[in-house]
């Protein structure tokens, strides 16, 4: 489990990241800040589209920033989220959490947070408990 301090750096993190959402339709926006076990951080921004089939959640957009640079070892992610001038626990959808489930292990921590001293976290396994991945297709 993470530290307490660096919960909070990472928090502080997807707070910044949340600043950039692109949510002119939902007015909720959600920033995410993905930890690799090398200590980098990607951020992520939710993107909404008027068609909405295109938009993108904080959370992949931060994953596949990072899958696109080479990075596949992650230790933990951030989520902060809300509709604007507000913050409120933003748990990932079901898209991210498959998502989550390609590229990170059971133990994966996910930290929903409304601030760097008010969070909850919750491991890949404990969100998506009957996940299925990788591992069945082999």
């Amino acid at each position: 489990m993470l530290e307490t301090e660096k919960i909070r750096q990472l928090i502080a993190q997807a707070l910044t990241a949340r600043t950039f959402s692109y949510s002119p339709y939902s007015h909720f926006q959600v920033g995410a800040a993905l930890l690799t076990k090398d200590g980098q951080i990607y951020r992520g921004c939710n993107i909404e589209n008027a068609a909405y089939g295109p938009s993108n959640c904080a959370e992949r957009t931060a994953i596949f920033k990072a899958v696109s640079e080479g990075q596949l070892d992650f230790a933990a992610i951030a989520i902060t989220g809300g509709k604007e001038g507000e913050h409120d626990y933003a748990a990932p959808c079901g898209v991210c959490r498959q998502v989550m489930m390609e590229f990170c292990e059971p133990d994966f921590e996910i930290i929903v947070a409304k601030s760097e001293t008010e969070y909850k976290v919750y491991t890949l396994k404990e969100l998506l408990p009957e996940g299925f991945g990788r591992a069945n297709l082999q």
